[in-house]
């Protein structure tokens, strides 16, 4: 038997979030196997009869892990007031996904979507600070000296900010590729340094999360992630989940692009 606590097994059945779940159980609507349930009961969907009010429970969905590869012009949000593009357009599944943390309309890259969200919120918590590296093309030529200044760190809003990493991917005429690897979570945490000292940023594109990395994968496509990727995933954020039914895994199958059939449909 593997069992997990009440307010997530309704969460991952479409209940709510886990502490709307928690006031359902609070509340006394919550029952397994006939008996009342009460916070911090645990349980198992497949064995047993879990109701709400009386009326058996959803099935809960599996857990899906899936890279996307963000072209510009996509959102990174499940819906829009302005009905924006959103990266959900661009996943064609049955479960609702939600980003993993966020690259803007104008950057491009690896995101990480999931139902799963005992990882999500690990992911995202500021004391995490997992790597992230982007390839960065910035206008002009940054000299070795500004390289050294942005590894020093830079102040912004009074904040001493810095990348961990940067070198020099590739030199053009009126402009450069840098490889960008930084810790820190603030907003447009790249784009602000490189403009700030004169280089502003002309692409962005995000390479690698953590021990993620996007390789080859096209652009505008998505693959499932491995059961390899998941658990460095999980051992990074110090997640030990035993495996079973609630977890999709394994396969390595791409999805289409904007304008190729499996193009997604807005949730």
């Amino acid at each position: 038997m593997t069992t997990e606590r009440l307010q997530k097994i309704l969460a991952r059945a479409g209940y709510g979030s886990r502490r709307s779940c928690e006031t359902l159980i609070e509340k006394g609507r919550v029952s397994v196997d006939g008996r009342i349930a009460q916070l911090g009961d645990q349980a198992d969907p497949e064995t047993q009869r879990i109701t709400l009010d009386g009326v058996p429970i959803r099935k809960p969905e599996e857990y899906v892990y899936v890279m996307l590869h963000k072209p510009r012009g996509y959102i990174s949000t499940t819906d829009d007031p302005q009905e924006r593009r959103t990266v959900l357009d661009l996943v064609n599944l049955p479960q609702r996904l939600y980003p993993v943390g966020r690259l803007d309309a104008d950057s491009e890259g690896m995101l990480l979507l999931t139902n799963d969200g005992t990882l999500t919120q690990h992911l995202t918590h500021p004391s995490y600070g997992h790597p992230r590296v982007y390839r960065v093309r910035v206008k002009g030529t940054p000299s070795d000296d500004l390289l050294q200044r942005w590894r020093r760190g830079i102040v912004l809003d009074g904040q001493r900010t810095r990348f961990d990493k940067v070198r020099v991917d590739q030199r053009e005429r009126d402009h450069t590729w840098l490889i960008v690897t930084l810790h820190e979570g603030r907003k447009h945490m790249v784009r602000r340094i490189v403009g700030a000292t004169g280089h502003p940023a002309q692409r962005l594109i995000r390479i690698q999360m953590g021990p993620l990395t996007l390789g080859n994968l096209p652009l505008g496509q998505w693959r499932h992630l491995t059961d390899k990727e998941i658990s460095a995933l999980q051992e990074e954020v110090g997640i030990a989940r035993r495996r079973g039914k609630g977890s999709r895994r394994g396969k390595s199958r791409r999805g289409k692009g904007k304008g190729q059939s499996n193009r997604g449909r807005r949730r």
